[in-house]
């Protein structure tokens, strides 16, 4: 009879961990998906802290491709894409001005 799978996670390897220091790209996404996550069981919940201290967590709920843009060193805005704003006036009323440097970024949003 097999040994009852743990719901603990595993304790992450010093490459995981240096990987979370670091804004998260959507090829980390995969990797961590397809490796460190790839045992969790399919009903796992993903929740996202409220912030980087951990004060509040909520569980994923949806998103957005959107572009971003840190006018500070790790906080920033998401903007429409610019497909976006072409169809939709009243986003680009909401909208005049996207800056310059935004880039196209996968947004997730907390339930709550």
């Amino acid at each position: 009879m097999p040994a009852p799978r743990s719901a603990e996670p595993e304790q992450p390897d010093e490459h995981t961990e240096q990987r979370g220091r670091q804004p998260l790209t959507l090829d980390v996404l995969r990797d961590l998906v397809r490796t460190d996550w790839a045992r969790l069981p399919g009903k796992t919940l993903v929740a996202l802290s409220r912030d980087a201290e951990g004060n509040g967590y909520s569980p994923f709920s949806g998103y957005t491709h959107s572009r971003y843009a840190p006018p500070y060193e790790l906080t920033g805005e998401a903007y429409p894409l610019e497909s976006e704003l072409a169809k939709d006036r009243e986003l680009r009323d909401l909208f005049p001005v996207v800056p310059d440097d935004a880039v196209a970024a996968l947004v997730l949003y907390p339930l709550g």
